[in-house]
């Protein structure tokens, strides 16, 4: 994995390779717009997967589900998610007190910014525009497939879910999909 300093670097030799029609006194101001923008998507990203997860988010949260990275949603949601634990989606998943303290805390401190900081019909994290965006070519019945289960179920198809890591370069092919599906999933 590059270091942040090697990141800047290639991403600086890039600039100055896009825009070799600028003037040359440009270059600089170019390429230090490049790093800002890629300052900003490695902090979004710190955002969407903290380096480390609570070890009472693991045992309590991930014992159920995914545990879904906090920056998939808006600090807003997460307070209503965590006040309600008693009836979390048809659920008990109450805490005990100190426990929702520090998870509800982590989460409101990791929580969703930017583009992502709109809350989600019923605070779902698969109704969230940018999630119904990015899975817009998704049929239905590959949401009910035996492996997948459900759009809550991040895992069956992003390898890496469980690290709040959601490229398109981890994805999987979800077991039982028929020829079509499978052709219109490297779409």
């Amino acid at each position: 994995m590059p270091m942040p300093s090697e990141n800047r670097m290639t991403t600086t030799l890039i600039a100055a390779q896009r825009w070799p029609m600028l003037r040359p006194n440009l270059r600089p101001l170019a390429a230090a717009l490049a790093l800002a923008a890629a300052g900003l998507a490695q902090a979004d990203g710190a955002r969407l997967a903290p380096a480390s997860l609570p070890k009472a988010y693991i045992q309590e949260c991930a014992a159920c589900h995914t545990a879904y990275a906090p920056g998939l949603l808006p600090a807003a949601s997460w307070q209503r998610l965590m006040s309600g634990l008693d009836h979390h989606f048809g659920s008990d998943a109450a805490l005990d007190p100190a426990t929702l303290q520090q998870l509800s805390q982590w989460l409101q401190a990791n929580a969703a910014s930017g583009k992502r900081s709109a809350a989600p019909p019923q605070d779902r994290i698969s109704r969230a525009d940018w999630f119904v965006r990015e899975h817009r070519k998704i049929d239905d019945p590959v949401w009910r497939l035996p492996s997948v289960r459900s759009a809550s179920n991040c895992t069956a198809c992003h390898s890496a879910a469980d690290q709040g890591r959601f490229s398109e370069h981890e994805l999987r092919l979800p077991a039982g999909l028929d020829a079509r599906q499978a052709r219109a999933w490297n779409d």
